[in-house]
């Protein structure tokens, strides 16, 4: 073969490369991007009570690239029919639809699961009232100044949205603040925190014996004659080392439309099949990579193990870890096919969020009773190997000496913090060695780090209750 016509052959050949990723551009980003907005838009709305130009312009601010594209949506909302349809152009349209008792899903235009809730309202909460039904005010004149500080815009650079900011101390809140428009009782999005609380879910089953860590996840298309698929366990699903060839969920931006993950998210009406269907990119468990496909398969798992079906899920996560923890203004999102979307669509007032934390705070027991396994709380903390942002099973995590564990605690977290965490701004962050939970949820770029005032957050309160011996970042 000459050297001119090895030219002309790679040259058509990225030609054709270029096309076939136009094709895809122009099909599949409109339709991820609609997709995203019409769920946010859907769940915010009819969950939350919020006002769509408020949910809107507040999101689009937060995310990379997003402004280049915001002035081209456009939405309709039927407050009769409660659902919202989102456009780009024409070339993306996207329908959300809400379901009493269970949220929002994207409708692709395939026969929604049917399924109703029934629940027990007479379970008592096992947890202590964290506070009397007003807002706590600050409790220190420091407090004070923390809140202040978290809510502050900054002078120059993105706008922080901060929605909800609350500190407790030794089981009690000690200061608390909201957004206008946001209450006690309102529920907000956690993003990638409802992955922390599918952990507490998957910990709740190994205690009772109906899943296991370390032996092959029961996923049905994974079990023929030598498929390589047979050796991921429940394990690699919790700290993202199952392999699967899904991209990645770390960055919430324009940019990150192709990934898998997202064709996943907003283009499947079952996501938990179509991750499941994905081969594998690296052996299981050689190789960290978070993506929310790992976590969706985690929750298909959970809700065959509590009787195959939404409202069984749902009836398992009230019993079992919202009613004894008192959470009660919980709403927790499925997708038309009934997979529950655990890796980012729970939605739960800043004080539910807040006992969550409080749950790990205690060592999984809440009122004597052992909710989690003894152990399971420093395994969700434990660093998995080569999670460079510091990352357990779960949950983010200081311990080890990872890049982001490295880097938080040189910002002036303490070593033995550990936290819940969302995309753009949403913690639940846990310091058992101040008996502290510090949440903090909004609408914040992910970049710079410092962006969302967090690491200043979380050094106002340290110093307000009395932690100055963790400040210098030491052990």
């Amino acid at each position: 073969m000459t050297r001119r016509k090895l030219i002309l052959i790679l040259a058509a050949t990225a030609t054709v490369s270029a096309l076939a990723l136009s094709v895809a551009w122009a099909r599949e980003v409109p339709k991820v991007t609609t997709g995203f907005v019409a769920g946010i838009l859907c769940s915010e709305i009819f969950v939350s009570g919020l006002e769509p130009e408020r949910i809107l312009a507040e999101t689009t601010a937060a995310m990379p690239g997003a402004g280049l594209i915001s002035w081209a949506l456009g939405y309709r909302v039927d407050r009769a029919r409660r659902d919202v349809t989102v456009t780009l152009l024409g070339l993306g349209r996207s329908h959300a639809v809400y379901r009493e008792g269970f949220g929002c899903y994207l409708d692709h235009g395939t026969r929604a699961a049917e399924f109703t809730l029934s629940l027990d309202s007479k379970q008592q909460p096992l947890l202590p009232d964290i506070a009397g039904p007003s807002t706590v005010a600050p409790q220190t004149p420091d407090l004070a100044v923390a809140l202040d500080r978290a809510f502050a815009e900054p002078a120059q650079g993105p706008a922080r949205h901060t929605r909800a900011v609350i500190i407790l101390k030794d089981g009690r809140i000690v200061a608390e603040r909201y957004a206008e428009g946001i209450g006690v009782d309102t529920p907000l999005l956690g993003f990638s925190a409802t992955k922390s609380v599918m952990s507490a879910f998957a910990g709740i089953l190994v205690r009772k014996g109906a899943l296991t860590l370390d032996q092959p996840a029961p996923v049905t298309a994974w079990q023929g004659a030598g498929d390589p698929r047979r050796a991921i366990t429940m394990e690699h699903l919790l700290r993202h080392t199952a392999g699967l060839a899904l991209g990645s969920s770390l960055q919430a931006s324009l940019a990150s439309a192709l990934e898998p993950v997202n064709r996943m998210k907003f283009l499947e009406p079952d996501m938990a099949v179509y991750a499941e269907s994905m081969p594998l990119e690296t052996a299981p468990g050689t190789a960290w990579n978070y993506h929310d496909g790992n976590t969706i398969i985690l929750a298909r798992l959970i809700r065959d193990a509590v009787g195959g079906t939404p409202a069984d899920m749902m009836r398992f996560a009230r019993s079992e870890l919202f009613a004894p923890l008192g959470m009660r203004h919980v709403t927790l999102e499925f997708d038309a096919a009934g997979n529950a979307e655990g890796s980012s669509q729970m939605l739960a007032s800043a004080r539910d969020w807040a006992r969550f934390g409080l749950l790990y705070l205690n060592d999984g027991v809440v009122g004597g009773k052992r909710i989690l396994p003894e152990g399971w709380v420093n395994y969700s903390a434990t660093p998995t190997r080569n999670a460079w942002v510091g990352y357990g099973a779960g949950f983010w995590t200081n311990q080890g000496d990872s890049l982001g564990a490295t880097y938080r605690v040189g910002h002036g977290w303490p070593r033995d913090a550990f936290f819940a965490k969302g995309t753009i701004g949403q913690y639940v962050i846990i310091v058992p060695s101040e008996r502290l939970v510090v949440v903090r949820l909004g609408r914040s770029p992910n970049w710079p780090p410092e962006g969302d005032g967090v690491f200043e957050l979380v050094w106002d309160v340290m110093t307000a209750t009395g932690g100055n011996a963790k400040l210098a970042g030491g052990d």
